[in-house]
């Protein structure tokens, strides 16, 4: 029964949203000697996008924080939407609805702090990493095996493909076996 409600709010989705630290990154922030800041992403999280762009799917990306190195790993995946030091998340997840001319139930969320919660609740489809706070994770429709910075967006958007019954398709393009 799950399944089928799962794939049916898969199958209108226009778009997946993400928040940055904590889901892209483990949530830590290296502050570097120049004043600068890095952050590790995982590759297989960037790999996820290219096959949600593949797919058809949009990404974007809903970040607290402002940061060099998002807008450099955007630009390198081709997120085409990047909202970065928001602090009112409910308006700027409204703003990209409204900007991208879609509805709520076409877009997917994945969030791991309770300033997510305002954009999570809009989202046809809510997600949370495993590590998540309580709260993320009492409100997200899915909740990830992998803490963030691990996978989790990869797992999630592996969850919407296969949902949609687009993964073994987009495998075989890429020339990989599946077990």
């Amino acid at each position: 029964m799950k399944d089928e409600a799962l794939a049916a709010r898969c199958r209108g989705l226009r778009l997946i949203i993400s928040d940055v630290d904590g889901v892209l990154t483990d949530g830590t922030v290296l502050f570097l000697p120049d004043g600068g800041e890095a952050k590790a992403f995982h590759v297989r999280d960037g790999l996820a996008v290219v096959l949600a762009h593949r797919a058809g799917l949009r990404t974007g990306l809903l970040s607290g924080r402002s940061s060099d190195a998002v807008s450099r790993r955007a630009r390198e995946l081709g997120i085409g939407i990047v909202r970065q030091g928001v602090s009112d998340k409910a308006a700027a997840f409204a703003e990209i609805l409204t900007a991208e001319g879609l509805a709520p139930h076409q877009v997917a969320y994945i969030g791991d702090d309770v300033n997510d919660l305002p954009a999570m609740v809009q989202a046809g489809l809510s997600a949370a990493p495993q590590d998540a706070a309580f709260e993320v994770r009492a409100q997200a429709y899915m909740v990830m095996d992998a803490r963030g910075g691990h996978g989790c967006f990869r797992e999630f958007v592996e969850a919407i493909l296969r949902a949609r019954g687009e993964w073994e398709g987009l495998m075989a393009s890429i020339g990989a076996s599946l077990p």
